[in-house]
């Protein structure tokens, strides 16, 4: 018996979660995620809730989701 109440259908939430390019929207939650920000990918750590890539040498980056709103977002890559 499940105590979730759907208020809307879950293609519709995550459309409606989808962000632009400017890194409006919340990001995404599900460990594993992949986002791209500033040419660079960054993958969701569920454990941790941080956010992993490199920088524009090849050194591991960390990002808190803060960090990573203000630097600006995609689901996918931008040039």
């Amino acid at each position: 018996m499940s105590t979730r109440t759907e208020t809307e259908s879950e293609p519709a939430k995550r459309k409606a979660a989808r962000p632009g390019t400017n890194g409006t929207g919340s990001l995404p939650t599900a460990p594993c995620s992949v986002v791209w920000s500033q040419g660079h990918a960054y993958v969701l750590e569920g454990f941790r809730a941080r956010w992993v890539g490199v920088d524009d040498r090849g050194r591991p980056q960390a990002l808190s989701g803060d960090e990573l709103q203000r630097r600006g977002w995609s689901r996918t890559r931008v040039q």
